[in-house]
């Protein structure tokens, strides 16, 4: 009886590999690629855009700063100073810079969304489609929650001077107004919890049973997030964010709830 030859090319070598998963491959870089160049574009054309807009944002920025802590202590002498040459323009620059990432968020979004999309499966990119055009409304949800609560923080803030009597407060023009961008940046980016919850649970990977009997650990996980994404280390910036996150958290999981009840519901 005449044996076969065996095959003596590896199972996972180049020879072995279709020419269309190279050429699938190389496409998928190439589209990485263009739409990496796309958001860089984008980010240097509102860089400049920001480096304009900066002066009027920041004196209405600063003022809200300024009139919250005035309100907190009236006589307190508030002075602001550079203390060299070279910080007023690397406070324009980088305040200019975060400008241009708030106004091109939505941009960003729809570059990684067209990446994404076309290797999901029809299951996942149904919900995942929906939820894309949520994910700038929340962002800008959480921009505006932020917006709202600032004003009372740093009356809390500033509040404690009075406890030093005689005490003046010196700082470096902008430290404020780019830890309130910063601030805005983080619950815009925070309040996206609720999107990555709902696509996991319509997904399956999180059922609503999951997250409603583990709901300590995720009220853990959301505090422990809060507290990592602000930029501050005080308790109340995390609780600014955590406690909106938390109610967001809990309308997620009912939003689970009543989609898979539809979706396992007979039909009449």
């Amino acid at each position: 009886m005449r044996l076969k030859r065996k095959n003596t090319v590896p199972r996972n070598s180049p020879e072995e590999e279709p020419e269309e998963l190279r050429a699938t491959l190389a496409e998928h870089l190439d589209e990485l690629r263009l739409r990496i160049l796309r958001i860089v574009y984008m980010l240097v054309a509102a860089w400049v855009v920001g480096w304009y807009i900066q002066p009027p944002i920041y004196d209405y920025i600063n003022e809200l700063v300024m009139t919250s802590i005035k309100q907190a202590i009236p006589n307190v002498v508030i002075n602001e100073a550079f203390t060299n040459a070279t910080q007023a323009f690397m406070l324009k620059f980088k305040l200019s810079f975060m400008l241009g990432l708030i106004l091109v968020f939505p941009f960003i979004v729809m570059q990684l969304w067209g990446f994404v999309a076309p290797g999901l499966k029809p299951n996942e990119k149904a919900p995942l489609k929906k939820l894309a055009p949520y994910t700038v409304i929340l962002f800008f949800l959480g921009v505006g929650c932020c917006w709202l609560v600032l004003p009372s923080a740093f009356v809390w803030f500033a509040s404690y001077i009075s406890d030093f009597k005689g005490a003046i407060l010196n700082q470096e023009p902008g430290t404020l107004v780019f830890f309130v961008l910063k601030m805005l940046l983080a619950f815009g980016l925070g309040f996206q919890l609720p999107i990555v919850i709902f696509f996991l649970g319509k997904l399956g990977i999180l059922t609503p049973e999951t997250l409603t009997a583990h709901w300590r650990h995720a009220t853990v996980a959301v505090f422990t997030i809060s507290a990592m994404i602000t930029p501050s280390n005080d308790i109340f910036s995390m609780l600014m964010m955590a406690v909106p996150l938390s109610v967001l958290f809990v309308i997620s999981v009912y939003a689970v709830k009543i989609t898979n009840r539809k979706k396992t519901s007979p039909e009449v």
